[in-house]
């Protein structure tokens, strides 16, 4: 071995232990959830049971059903998602979006769009599976259980 080989592997080998004692470049995510900013944006949620019902601001007993009026909901964030992530389907004989969240963009344009605030923002942004299906927000009741 020359003796420029040997001083060649020394300032590696310094580089090397220097890092041993340093701290880490990486965060701990997977384990340790990291702190979001105030407006970060996730997922949307939906809310099937304020979709279609409009309050008036006369107490929390007068709402008044938008399909008994209009025969549909007011599809305003189908209309005004950029990306056409929200779809109109029907459920329980009453039309409802379905958001796609594979297309969504999270642009949180359908959050600021409704009327009834029935689409929410979240904070989820782990989405991440091998299940596209798991990647569609369906519009379904929740269905009640019957105390026995």
């Amino acid at each position: 071995m020359s003796k420029k080989s040997r001083t060649r592997i020394s300032p590696i080998f310094k580089r090397a232990l220097s890092h041993i004692f340093t701290k880490p470049a990486t965060s701990k995510y997977p384990f340790v959830r990291p702190p979001l900013p105030k407006d970060s944006r996730g997922s949307p949620i939906y809310e099937i049971t304020s979709c279609n019902i409009i309050d008036f601001g006369s107490g929390p007993d007068f709402t008044l059903d938008v399909k008994s009026i209009v025969g549909s909901n007011c599809r305003v964030c189908e209309r005004d998602c950029p990306v056409k992530a929200i779809e109109i389907v029907e459920v329980d004989g009453k039309k409802r979006p379905q958001i796609n969240l594979n297309k969504c963009i999270f642009c949180h344009q359908c959050v600021e769009s409704c009327p009834r605030k029935a689409i929410k923002a979240s904070d989820l942004f782990e989405l991440a599976t091998t299940d596209k299906s798991s990647l569609l927000i369906k519009p379904e009741y929740k269905k009640k259980e019957k105390a026995q």
